[in-house]
């Protein structure tokens, strides 16, 4: 009776120690696996790992239809024509004679050449402009001379320059009276004008004029 219950109680407490175990084991499996997965929370928010879903692949399109191959229509070739070439013609052109031979004739006489200008007159004297007579008039008579009535003719030569103004004066022959004379002087030179003369060029040159003055007291 002893032993049976001795071995009863043998076999209780080897399960009791089996289910002890069992729950030591659950427990420390629980704790592990919950140390772990924290753990490993922790490494991947420090390692800001990001979670990729791999992409579904596109569905494959189906594969085109072959298209129909179309026969080309059956041509017939076009007939034969054959084409005659009558044989040529052959006509027969009478040869012209031979041109005259061309005989060159002599080249017209250049044009003769315009006759030169003719020359320019050379003008050794003087011609004067207007009337001289007016140069020394009754209203050029000198006063004493008027009054003593005195009268003569004075003959006188002026040089004339290019532009045709007297230059000078000279009395070629006096009228007896120094005032006469230098009253005819005075005047031709002051009023006196000319065509100038001119060289053998046709250029303007200086001239003579020779001329006589009367000096008579109207009536």
């Amino acid at each position: 009776m002893a032993y049976a219950d001795q071995d009863g109680m043998s076999s209780s407490r080897l399960v009791s120690i089996i289910i002890v175990a069992l729950l030591h084991a659950f427990l420390g499996y629980a704790l592990v696996t919950g140390l772990a997965y924290e753990a490993v929370q922790q490494v991947k928010a420090k390692l800001n790992v990001v979670d990729v879903k791999e992409e579904e692949p596109p569905e494959e399109e189906p594969p085109p239809e072959p298209e129909k191959q179309i026969e080309p229509p059956v041509v017939s070739p076009p007939p034969l024509v054959t084409t005659v070439t009558p044989p040529p013609t052959v006509r027969t052109v009478d040869t012209p004679p031979p041109a005259a031979p061309i005989v060159p004739t002599a080249a017209p006489p250049a044009p003769a050449a315009p006759p030169p200008p003719p020359p320019v007159a050379k003008r050794p004297n003087p011609i004067p402009k207007g009337n001289p007579g007016n140069w020394a008039n009754t209203n050029d008579y000198p006063s004493r001379a008027l009054q003593q009535e005195r009268e003569g003719t004075t003959g006188f030569r002026v040089t004339v320059g290019p532009d045709g103004r007297v230059q000078s004066c000279s009395v070629t022959a006096s009228s007896g009276h120094a005032d006469l004379d230098d009253a005819t002087c005075k005047n031709i030179q002051r009023r006196g004008r000319f065509e100038p003369a001119l060289d053998s060029n046709g250029n303007p040159t200086t001239g003579s004029w020779s001329s006589r003055v009367r000096w008579q007291i109207p009536k």
